[in-house]
C-alpha cells in the first residue's frame, strides 16, 4: 500500500503511547532469537489497532524504551513493517506509520473483490468438512452481536468469517495476500458495520456465500463474494466521505 504524500505530518509521537505499547509485548517472550519477531508482531498489532495511528513518527529510542529492548530489534522490525507497507521510511526523518489515502482505499477494494471472489470459488469447489458449519456458526454469533449492538465484537467476528472462508480455499498464496488485505482493512477508520442497516446486509451476504459453498457451486459463490465486496466498498466510501 502506498501512503500518499497528503498523509505525512508531524502531529503525533510514539512517546504518548509507551504504556499502551508495552501491553502488546507479553512479559518474558522477548528472549534471544525471538526478540525481533515479537517486537515486529507487537508493533504490527499496535498499528492495526490504531494505537500507533497513521503518520505517527516512530522514534527508535522511544520504541526501545516502550518494549524494554535494544534498538537493534526495533530497527529490524521497522524494516519488516516497511516491507509490509505499514511503515514508511524516509532518508532524513526516520520512520512513520504509513497513512492510507482515498486512492489507497479504492485500490484496496479492487484487489479485495478479486481475491475474496477467488477464495469463495476455491472454498466452494473444495467444500472441506466442517467449513459450512463454521461459516454458519460465526454468522450466528455475528447476528447475536448485532442484536446487542456490540460493534467491536461484530467487526472481530466479521474478520473471523472471512478468515474461515480463505482457510477453506486451502491456497497458501491466496491466504498470504488476503492476510495483507486484512491488515489494510483493519487500519481503515471506523467500520462499515456502523452504517445504518449494514450489519443486516452483511449477514445476508455471508449467508448467500455459505449456501453456494454448501452447494459446491464455485461460480455462484464467487459472484456473491464479489457483490459482497462491491457493497462493502460503496459503504466504506460513504463512511469516509460522510455519506
Amino acid at each position: 500500500m502506498t501512503s500518499g504524500s497528503s498523509g505525512i505530518d508531524h502531529r503525533s509521537e510514539t512517546s504518548g503511547s509507551v504504556e499502551r505499547l508495552r501491553a502488546y509485548l507479553h512479559e518474558g517472550v522477548a528472549v534471544r532469537g525471538r526478540t525481533t519477531d515479537d517486537v515486529t508482531g507487537a508493533m504490527r498489532e499496535a498499528i492495526l489497532d490504531g494505537v500507533l495511528s497513521p503518520s505517527t513518527w516512530l522514534r527508535e529510542s522511544e520504541l526501545a524504551t516502550a518494549f524494554k529492548v535494544s534498538r537493534t530489534p526495533i530497527r529490524e522490525a521497522l524494516k519488516r513493517l516497511a516491507d509490509e507497507g505499514l511503515v514508511v521510511k524516509t532518508a532524513h526523518h526516520g520512520a512513520m506509520v504509513a497513512a492510507l489515502s482515498l486512492e489507497d482505499v479504492l485500490a484496496l477494494y479492487v484487489v479485495r473483490e478479486d481475491l475474496e471472489g477467488l477464495a469463495a470459488r476455491l472454498a466452494a469447489v473444495r467444500c472441506p468438512e466442517g467449513l459450512v458449519e463454521q461459516l454458519d456458526e460465526i454468522n450466528a454469533d455475528m447476528r447475536e452481536a448485532a442484536a446487542r449492538e456490540d460493534v467491536a465484537e461484530l467487526s472481530k467476528l466479521n474478520l473471523s468469517w472471512h478468515r474461515a472462508l480463505r482457510t477453506g480455499a486451502a491456497n497458501p498464496y491466496l491466504e498470504r495476500f488476503l492476510n495483507q488485505v486484512e491488515h489494510a482493512v483493519r487500519r481503515l477508520p471506523a467500520t462499515t458495520l456502523v452504517h445504518p442497516g449494514r450489519a443486516e446486509e452483511v449477514l445476508a451476504e455471508h449467508d448467500a456465500v455459505a449456501r453456494a459453498v454448501q452447494e459446491r457451486d464455485g461460480e455462484v459463490a464467487e459472484q456473491h463474494a464479489r457483490a459482497h465486496m462491491r457493497r462493502a466498498r460503496e459503504i466504506r466510501l460513504a463512511v469516509l466521505l460522510g455519506g
